[in-house]
């Protein structure tokens, strides 16, 4: 499932019919594209070389959980106010400023002396990419003021993005079979190549947006303690002293954050958005998806080299039919969406990933890889069909200044669902004798949660845009 994310609205003040596009707007595509499509593959890289990773800095599960969970986190947590700095200092400046810190820290992560170390440098890929996609949109969006050539390079964009997402797992694996750290390298020319690129496009103009700090924070402090908390449970049991306090301070800051919505003169998450039941059910419904295939993804990795024994390359391959599939998705979801309501993808959706999921929870321990190959299709594809519906149903829904904010959620509460399976399926994984007995338990979990959020989407009634609360827009 590719990451999506609407940026604040950019105005454009025009005399006469917009031009087709803006003066270096072919290099601005091209560094956008190859921008999207590296924080694209990174996130699909590092799950098959999970194992490798952990011989090389001689780390367990816990370790790895972090691997995984430190880009996790640092994504979803700055997607909440990286369209508001997108647009205070310029989408190309912000694009660029991302781009290259994701560039930096993945050269500290290929580097990485120790687990500290990379940990530390993926926490910072998170929070470029989380500045690279809001800016990415938006910098297409001023590039090409023309609905219809935007139209193209939005799609292009998104081609890029499933591209990159269906590339991952394979190239992890060819990487891996040199050195794991060339994972980490192989963004660095890609990146200097979008960085060079994006020279010759304009600058972008600036807009005063007020920036809410004290949500900001918070919001990191609770979703990093609740992680925290999780993962170390599963090493030291959840009456261990430091994952008590992880959860207290996950709490507190949980409750600073939602005081800073309510009483803030410029929340970041105006809490009248979320008593919208469109905005609160999608939100439900994304975080359920992404706990079902990022926590999928990230016990499958594991499974088929250390149960069946298969190297880096052979896993990446075995994932590439459900990656090339999932990349065609957006297309007949939004077919769908046409013809029948957006409600019929997501809920077909939804039951292709839980059905999926049920199945490989049946499977017996030694089940012929073949079948794990072909069970992860629909769970992938259901996944991306009722993603793209859904997406495209929220921005219905909501008041169009709105639509950043709202896309921003979204996706913050899809990277945090991926985030927390991690962390509960490692623990799950850590925590039993038998690997194949906590890897059903983990699946059965995914498939339990995707199976709540159909309910929920049955229960989901959409309202017309200006029936959704809107009595803080000025906050939008």
């Amino acid at each position: 499932m590719s990451t999506s994310a609407s940026p604040a609205s950019v105005q454009f003040g025009v005399a006469g019919p917009p031009p087709q596009s803006r003066p270096g707007a072919r290099w601005a595509l091209a560094a956008v594209l190859l921008g999207f499509f590296t924080i694209m593959v990174d996130a699909m890289i590092v799950n098959v070389a999970l194992p490798s990773i952990g011989r090389g800095i001689d780390s367990g599960m816990t370790g790895l959980q972090w691997v995984v969970d430190g880009y996790t986190l640092a994504f979803a947590a700055f997607l909440l106010s990286a369209g508001a700095v997108s647009d205070r200092i310029g989408a190309r400046q912000a694009f660029a400023s991302g781009l290259g810190l994701f560039v930096v820290a993945s050269a500290i992560c290929a580097v990485a002396p120790n687990l500290g170390v990379l940990v530390a440098a993926r926490l910072v890929q998170g929070a470029g990419a989380a500045l690279v996609v809001p800016s990415s949109l938006a910098l297409l969006r001023e590039t090409f003021p023309d609905p219809a050539a935007r139209a193209k390079a939005i799609a292009l964009w998104g081609v890029g993005g499933s591209a990159g997402a269906a590339a991952g797992p394979v190239a992890g694996g060819l990487l891996t079979l040199v050195d794991w750290r060339m994972i980490f390298f192989v963004n660095l020319p890609v990146g200097a190549v979008a960085l060079v690129l994006l020279r010759h496009a304009q600058r972008s103009p600036r807009r005063e947006v007020p920036f809410d700090w004290t949500g900001q924070v918070a919001a990191v402090v609770a979703m990093g303690a609740l992680t925290y908390a999780v993962i170390e449970a599963g090493a030291d049991g959840f009456d261990a002293g430091r994952v008590l306090v992880a959860f207290a301070v996950a709490v507190v800051a949980a409750v600073v954050y939602l005081v800073a919505q309510a009483r803030g003169r410029h929340p970041m998450t105006p809490l009248s958005l979320l008593r919208s039941r469109t905005m609160s059910l999608t939100v439900a419904i994304g975080f359920a998806l992404n706990v079902g295939f990022y926590g999928m993804i990230f016990l499958l990795g594991l499974y088929l080299q250390q149960a069946h024994g298969m190297s880096a390359l052979a896993t990446g391959l075995a994932f590439l039919p459900m990656t090339v599939l999932t990349s065609f998705m957006g297309p007949v979801a939004a077919r769908l969406a046409v013809r029948f309501g957006a409600r019929i993808p997501v809920v077909t959706g939804q039951f292709l990933m839980a059905t999926g999921l049920l199945v490989m929870v049946a499977q017996p321990g030694d089940a012929p890889v073949w079948l794990t190959v072909v069970l992860m299709v629909p769970v992938g594809a259901g996944g991306a069909m009722a993603v793209t519906a859904m997406t495209a149903l929220l921005l219905e829904q909501v008041p169009a200044e709105r639509a950043g904010i709202a896309s921003g959620v979204l996706n913050a509460a899809r990277q945090l669902g991926g985030a927390l399976a991690v962390a509960v399926f490692g623990a799950l994984l850590a925590d039993r004798a038998g690997f194949v007995s906590g890897l059903h338990t983990s699946l059965l979990i995914a498939a339990a949660t995707v199976a709540v959020s159909i309910v929920a989407t049955v229960l989901l009634r959409t309202q017309a845009p200006h029936q959704l609360p809107a009595t803080e827009a000025a906050h939008a």
